[in-house]
């Protein structure tokens, strides 16, 4: 999909942030703490249009899943037309994601990537999400978020024990990657 389409969705939409599709350096790096060499439950919030999606499924095992969870309805479909078998698409807020992990038969995570807009949300959302997605991920899984600013750390440092931040920025517009592990590394 191209930045017309973006563009398009961001006027019609509320809840989409960007103008274009990720960059691939972004991908690379938002998504480096993934094995890829071993099966994973990967839980991606506001997709998009799969950009990372397709650098996933290139990547990922035969038994590896991906579930997409995607608010906006004409980013769903194009979701739904990836026709993977690994993949499940959902139409739905990430404020859902243990009631749709639990209709998938998923009570761990080892992955949840978010491209969601944390700074769009009321504060009860956003930590509502946070704390399920730290329930659902397995004890040595990882959070990893790209957001346009440095402002989610705060929020991530309250329910995960190790937050990392870097920047990305041969992106439009330059990207705050963050990954969170909820485990200690002496652990």
């Amino acid at each position: 999909m191209s930045t017309y389409h973006y563009l398009k969705s961001l006027i019609r939409d509320k809840n989409v942030a960007s103008v274009t599709p990720s960059s691939g350096f972004t991908v690379k790096k938002a998504t480096r703490k993934i094995d890829f060499s071993r099966d994973n439950i990967i839980i991606e919030y506001g997709p998009g249009t799969g950009v990372f999606a397709d650098y996933m499924l290139e990547r990922m095992t035969p038994d590896s899943r991906l579930i997409m969870i995607e608010l906006n309805s004409g980013f769903a479909q194009k979701l739904r037309d990836i026709g993977d078998p690994r993949v499940s698409v959902h139409e739905a807020s990430a404020e859902s994601v243990e009631e749709i992990a639990e209709k998938q038969g998923v009570n761990r995570a080892d992955y949840i990537l978010s491209g969601i807009p944390f700074s769009f949300l009321q504060d009860d959302v956003k930590h509502g999400i946070l704390a399920a997605s730290c329930r659902l991920l397995a004890d040595e899984g990882y959070f990893l978020a790209y957001q346009t600013s440095s402002h989610l750390k705060k929020a991530l440092q309250q329910h995960f024990s190790q937050v990392h931040t870097t920047y990305e920025f041969r992106n439009i517009p330059p990207m705050c990657i963050y990954e969170a592990c909820k485990q200690d590394s002496e652990s």
